[in-house]
C-alpha cells in the first residue's frame, strides 16, 4: 500500500491510502501551523506508510493534536503508535467520549473538547462539532477549519472505489450507493437536521475520509445528502409499518 499526499488548500494536506481488500481509500488530513493537527489516524497496519508520508511534510515531533471522528479502527486504530512517534502530541476529542472511552484507550491523557470549542492551530482555527450518531457512533464528531472553510467530515459521503485526490464531481450518488451496500449510517431523527446544520457552515471544501477532497458546491452536496437520507428514512418507516 502506498500513501499519496495532496495539498488541498494552503498548508492543509490530504494523505490517502487505497486499501484493495476493502475497495476504499483511507484518508488523513493535516492542518499545518504552529500546533499542527492530524485528523484521522488510520488502522495500525497503515501507520508505517502514512507516518512516512506525514514525515515528508513535517517532522512528527511537531505534531500537537491528534483527532478523529469516532472510535473505530480506521479512525484511530493506530493512535498509540502516533503518540509514541509524536512525543509532543495529545489526542483531542469530544468530552463525553474522552470520559467514556478515549481516556482509557490512549497512552496519554486526551484533551476533552466541548461542542463548538476551537483549537488554535497557530493562525488556524479548527472547530470541534459534536454529531452524535451521525453518521454512526454516539461519540461522532467533525472538525471545521475556519480559515480555509474546510469541513473534515469523517465518514459522511463514504463511497467505495478509488477516487481522484480532489474532485468537483458528484459525491452524493456514490455515497447513497455505498449506503445501500454497507448500511453504515444510523437512521435516527437527528440525522437529517444534523447534516443540514453542517450545510449551514457553507464550507468551500469537504475533506472526506473515504472519498476525494470535494471542491464543488459543498452546501448543495450536504443538502442533497440530507434529502437522500430523508427519503431513506421514509422508506424504512414504511417498510417497518408494513410488518
Amino acid at each position: 500500500m502506498d500513501t499519496t499526499t495532496t495539498e488541498i488548500a494552503p498548508d492543509l494536506y490530504r494523505f490517502s491510502t487505497y486499501v484493495d481488500d476493502a475497495n476504499l481509500v483511507m484518508n488523513q488530513y493535516l492542518v499545518d501551523g504552529d500546533e499542527p493537527l492530524l485528523f484521522h489516524l488510520g488502522q495500525r497496519a497503515l501507520f508505517p506508510t502514512v507516518s512516512d508520508a506525514v514525515r515528508r511534510v513535517i517532522p512528527l515531533d511537531r505534531l500537537r493534536w491528534l483527532a478523529f471522528g469516532h472510535v473505530e479502527a480506521d479512525e484511530c486504530g493506530s493512535v498509540n503508535s502516533w503518540l509514541a512517534a509524536a512525543p509532543n502530541a495529545a489526542v483531542a476529542h469530544g468530552a463525553l467520549s474522552c470520559f467514556v472511552q478515549v481516556g482509557d484507550l490512549v497512552d496519554r491523557p486526551p484533551r476533552p473538547l466541548q461542542d463548538g470549542e476551537v483549537l488554535e492551530v497557530g493562525e488556524r482555527r479548527v472547530r470541534h462539532i459534536d454529531t452524535p450518531h451521525v453518521p454512526h457512533g454516539w461519540d461522532a464528531c467533525v472538525m471545521f477549519e475556519e480559515s480555509t472553510s474546510t469541513l473534515l467530515c469523517g465518514d459522511l459521503f463514504t463511497a467505495f472505489g478509488r477516487p481522484p485526490a480532489v474532485s468537483d464531481a458528484d459525491i452524493v450518488g456514490p455515497a447513497l450507493a455505498g449506503e445501500a451496500l454497507g448500511r453504515a449510517t444510523a437512521l435516527t431523527p437527528a440525522l437529517v437536521p444534523t447534516i443540514r446544520s453542517l450545510a449551514a457552515l457553507t464550507p468551500d471544501t469537504l475533506g472526506l475520509m473515504h472519498g476525494p477532497a470535494f471542491v464543488g458546491d459543498c452546501d448543495a452536496a450536504l443538502q442533497e445528502l440530507a434529502a437522500g437520507y430523508r427519503d431513506l428514512l421514509t422508506s424504512e418507516r414504511e417498510r417497518w409499518d408494513d410488518r
